[in-house]
């Protein structure tokens, strides 16, 4: 099992003022549930991917991963971040098995299952070029596969779409939903765009503005494949606008008071 139970988490960085970013988060990510994390920014969304990649602890509360405490990074995670941040000296080839080869994985079994996730996710070809003969989505894809060659249990990933154009972003969100019905993997998905939340997620979690908290839940039951023009997508999108716009509204009150 490779879910996540998170209880009345929360997270203070120390500094001159301590800056709450996450207060009480109760939430739970099933196994094989593809979840979209969306809010405005400054919420604290990549502060939770963060804690949940064991990459930074909580202030307080509790992360459970497939039932035991998340206490720092595993090869159960895959974490895929906006930048790839590939090797510039290494071919994607090389980029890609860099994990397997730091664990002591044999040169065949590393190419193997290098050119495995090469091909699923549309490299093929590319195996031999360097990071800077790649466009922005390549080097995304090859981040992706670098990610998916560990054979994690659980994909974290932190707005990788968003510094590519808006064509390829539609195509990488398409081959994403691929590579996850072909995997069955949890998948927990940063975003601050709304559209896409709806789009990848069986499920949308909300935050509030900082400190971040869960401020509403949207259950996406659309089968896939989706269509974007689908008016029960667009109707759950325009639900989030809403809750987005209510929030927006209280703080200003809470300001003038």
């Amino acid at each position: 099992m490779a879910g996540f139970e998170i209880t009345q988490l929360s997270k203070v960085y120390d500094s001159v003022e301590p800056i709450e970013t996450l207060s009480d988060i109760n939430l739970t990510i099933r196994d094989g549930e593809f979840v979209s994390i969306l809010g405005p920014s400054g919420c604290g969304k990549s502060t939770l991917l963060e804690i949940l990649a064991g990459l930074q602890l909580p202030t307080s509360g509790e992360v459970l991963l497939g039932g035991r405490p998340q206490k720092g990074p595993s090869k159960e995670l895959g974490v895929v971040f906006q930048d790839p941040s590939l090797y510039p000296w290494r071919t994607v080839q090389q980029n890609i098995e860099l994990g397997l080869e730091i664990r002591g994985v044999t040169k065949a079994e590393r190419r193997e299952a290098a050119l495995k996730y090469i091909e699923l996710v549309g490299l093929s070809g590319f195996e031999r070029k360097y990071p800077h003969q790649l466009s922005g989505g390549m080097r995304q894809r090859a981040g992706l596969a670098r990610a998916l060659t560990n054979h994690p249990e659980v994909l974290l990933m932190d707005e990788p779409f968003g510094a590519v154009d808006h064509l390829t972003r539609l195509q990488l969100q398409d081959d994403l939903l691929g590579i996850w019905e072909a995997e069955k993997k949890t998948v927990v998905f940063v975003t601050h765009d709304v559209s896409e939340a709806v789009y990848l997620g069986d499920r949308v979690v909300l935050l509030s503005p900082r400190p971040g908290r869960v401020q509403a839940e949207f259950h996406v039951p659309q089968a896939r494949p989706r269509k974007r023009d689908d008016l029960e997508l667009i109707k759950i999108q325009s639900d989030i606008y809403a809750a987005l716009q209510q929030v927006k509204t209280q703080d200003q009150m809470e300001f003038i008071i």
